[in-house]
């Protein structure tokens, strides 16, 4: 369950960082894609980080794991689209 927490969160990252660096902009469908990636990415990193993974899974889902898989999904979501668009306007020119 927080692995879709964090991809909903990660797309939702995505077009939230897309909205906010339109020069860094991949579109609605390329901002949600990336989203994903980092969303999932960024879950797994951050989460592993802040004392996630296993032993959240094993405690159930609660207000503070699902705080934590939305902060990490949406960080990363937002990382990774920056990232690409920041590469994408680098082979642009």
């Amino acid at each position: 369950m927080e692995l879709i927490i964090q991809l909903i969160a990660g797309a939702l990252g995505g077009n939230i960082a897309g909205g906010l660096l339109k020069n860094m902009s991949l579109g609605t469908l390329g901002n949600s894609i990336a989203g994903v990636v980092g969303g999932g990415l960024g879950g797994k990193l951050l989460g592993g980080m802040m004392g996630g993974g296993a032993a959240a899974a094993g405690s159930g889902l609660d207000l503070g794991s699902i705080v934590s898989s939305l902060a990490s999904g949406g960080v990363g979501g937002g990382v990774v689209m920056v990232v690409i668009g920041i590469i994408k306007n680098m082979m642009s020119k």
